[in-house]
């Protein structure tokens, strides 16, 4: 340890003897060097930045009220708006507008101007939280050499970028509506000439549809029950046809003959019109129990009966043979005057049952003719179906996308009106542009203490290369290193009175410079730093 301890004392005794010994190159780059420095820093101007903090405020109302158009995010668009706001237009006027870099401008282009006036301007995103896309805030500053002239400008740069938010989203919730619009005009139009194409179509296969394959079957149904009905007037008016047929021919052969058939039993006119007028009242009761009183075969065997009860109050006038009697006696004692009318009661009567018959035939006919209309609607109904099945398709979608862009066009209505009242997202300024007091960006203490040590570090290096290219001998201890045989005697250094007083004004020559330049080193940092 004592070994160690004696090492060092000697390290240290020869560091001291060669500082003193080169004294002069540690001191005179020190001293160069830092004054450079200072004189560096004092030469290079003040900065001062001016800071701003905008918030990003979402829309005053809830979302799920209102949905927003825009969906950019907003670190993506402070991208597209700081390119828009940094332009090389807008930048130039912001130059001209504050007479920035009056001495650059008069030797530097334009485009050098903006490329500076950029590198003063910083945009710098606040992070909040763990997700780097959740931007709550951001700062914008502005460094120049005036402090004044730096607020100014990051009060204009702040209000840049609050109305190009505004007007950016403006423009884009607008340009939203806009297209919505116009899709929805679009849209409209097709569902118009959709709803006229489903018109068109039931309007020309109005009865083949399907919804009125019901009310068809029971149409064709009942068309069926009244042809089963007029084919049974047909067959009873034909019956009918035929008795009045016979009857009258009875009564023309005792017109023509004035006797009677022998044995032939005559059979009296208003028995046969009692016969009729009966098998009209059951048919009119069996019909009654089907239909109404203004069915059309009820109002028409109703009219039957009427004819035939007058048929039968006319012939009960005329007297009856008696019963059993022969042709020949009943020939003898009829009234040929009253026969005569029977007659031509029988023949309107016949005449009216040809005209029945017709009406019926003709009914038939019409029946038959409306059954094989329906029937030809009914078959046609699948075929119907399916046409309807592609239009209503069509018009399905034509109605959902029109719905569709109507809510939409709503809601961006409603977008649009938040921004248009500026109760939408926006930014806010929680932190006005600062007025900066000191200076920021080069610092001139740090630059002036840089140089101090800068100098320093040259004046150790200068001595040890000065050293290492010295090979003189200064002490016993390096004579012995250097030699082998041992020193005799030592001769020390005899100066004369002259000398020494020469030796002593130079000390004090070199204690008053070494002093005079450290002071002069203190006095310029110290100045450095209260001026900082």
């Amino acid at each position: 340890m004592a070994e160690q301890d004696e090492s060092l004392d000697v390290m240290i005794n020869k560091l001291l003897r060669v500082a003193i010994k080169r004294r002069w190159w540690l001191l005179v780059p020190t001293v160069v060097v830092a004054l450079c420095g200072c004189a560096a820093s004092m030469v290079l101007p003040n900065h001062y930045e001016s800071v701003a903090t905008i918030l990003v405020a979402h829309q005053q109302v809830p979302e799920r009220y209102v949905t927003p158009n825009s969906t950019v995010d907003i670190r993506e668009q402070l991208l597209l708006m700081t390119d828009a706001i940094l332009s090389r237009t807008q930048l130039l006027r912001i130059i001209n507008e504050f007479d920035l870099y009056p001495k650059d401008r008069k030797r530097l282009a334009p485009e050098d101007l903006v490329e500076m006036i950029r590198g003063d301007i910083v945009i710098q995103p606040t992070e909040n939280g763990t997700d780097p896309r959740n931007l709550n805030s951001f700062k914008i500053s502005f460094t120049g050499t005036d402090p004044h002239i730096a607020q100014e400008v990051t009060s204009k740069l702040t209000t840049l970028f609050t109305q190009e938010y505004l007007n950016s989203r403006e423009v884009q919730s607008k340009g939203t509506t806009n297209f919505l619009d116009e899709q929805l005009q679009a849209a409209a139009a097709e569902l118009k000439q959709q709803e006229s194409r489903l018109r068109d179509f039931k309007m020309h296969y109005l009865g083949e549809l399907p919804e009125q394959q019901q009310g068809n079957l029971a149409i064709l149904t009942g068309l069926h029950a009244q042809l089963q009905n007029t084919m049974a007037s047909i067959n009873r008016a034909r019956q009918q046809q035929v008795y009045l047929e016979s009857l009258l021919s009875q009564y023309q052969s005792l017109a023509a003959a004035g006797v009677a058939a022998p044995g032939a039993v005559i059979v009296s006119p208003a028995e046969a019109i009692k016969t009729e007028l009966t098998r009209l009242k059951n048919e009119r009761a069996d019909l009654s129990a089907r239909y109404t009183a203004k069915y059309p075969d009820v109002v028409k065997i109703d009219e039957q009966i009427k004819e035939a009860e007058a048929m039968l109050a006319a012939s009960t006038k005329e007297p009856e043979p008696p019963k059993g009697e022969t042709i020949k006696e009943s020939a003898k004692s009829a009234n040929p005057p009253e026969t005569n009318a029977t007659t031509a009661q029988i023949e309107s009567q016949l005449e009216a049952n040809r005209l029945e018959i017709r009406d019926a035939l003709a009914d038939q006919k019409q029946i038959e003719s409306r059954i094989a209309e329906y029937q030809s609607r009914l078959n046609m109904t699948p075929v119907r179906e399916e046409q309807l099945a592609d239009i209503l398709r069509d018009y399905d979608l034509s109605k959902k996308n029109y719905d569709d862009l109507l809510g939409k066009k709503t809601q961006s209505e409603l977008a649009t009106s938040l921004e248009i009242r500026q109760q939408g997202a926006q930014f806010r300024l929680i932190d006005p542009p600062s007025l900066p007091m000191k200076p920021s960006g080069a610092n001139h203490v740090k630059i002036s203490l840089g140089g101090l040590g800068a100098g320093l570090a040259l004046g150790v290096a200068l001595v040890f290369l000065l050293e290492t290219r010295d090979h003189s001998l200064l002490d016993e201890e390096e004579l012995r290193r250097a030699f082998a045989f041992p020193l005799m005697v030592g001769v020390p250094m005899l100066l004369s009175e002259g000398e020494l007083r020469g030796r002593s004004r130079l000390a004090v020559l070199e204690w008053f410079v070494g002093a005079t330049l450290c002071l002069l080193v203190c006095a310029t940092e110290f100045y450095i730093y209260r001026r900082g």
